[in-house]
């Protein structure tokens, strides 16, 4: 109950584009915030994107513009359309679900790495 498994990181070039997927259960994706974090070795965990069960988002400056949160509900899938990528997007992704406070969630996905080259 409450997994989340990400998929879609890779590497690509600065200026490109990659979808981060992540799939969860169908009670978890009903019932539950999700949202997509990054971290990146020696820094903190910084919430990139979220999206309520209405589908209202949120967004962190840095990404505004160029990420796009969805919900696709026929999949119980949450997806990150990350467009024209910097490096400083280089980071592990991290999908969670079911936010109970602050920035907590109860289940995290196991990461998925992106990496953006110059």
């Amino acid at each position: 109950q409450g997994q989340v498994v990400e998929s879609g990181g890779g590497s690509v070039q600065a200026g490109g584009s990659l979808k981060l997927s992540c799939e969860t259960n169908s009670f978890t994706f009903s019932m539950c915030e999700m949202a997509w974090h990054r971290q990146v070795p020696g820094k903190e965990r910084e919430l990139v994107s979220s999206i309520k069960k209405d589908g209202a988002t949120t967004f962190a400056d840095s990404v505004k513009g160029r990420f796009t949160i969805s919900r696709d509900s026929s999949k119980n899938t949450v997806y990150l359309q990350m467009n024209n990528l910097t490096t400083e997007d280089t980071a592990t992704y991290y999908c969670a679900a079911c936010r109970y406070g602050g920035n907590f969630y109860s289940y995290w996905g196991q990461g998925t790495r992106v990496t953006v080259s110059s």
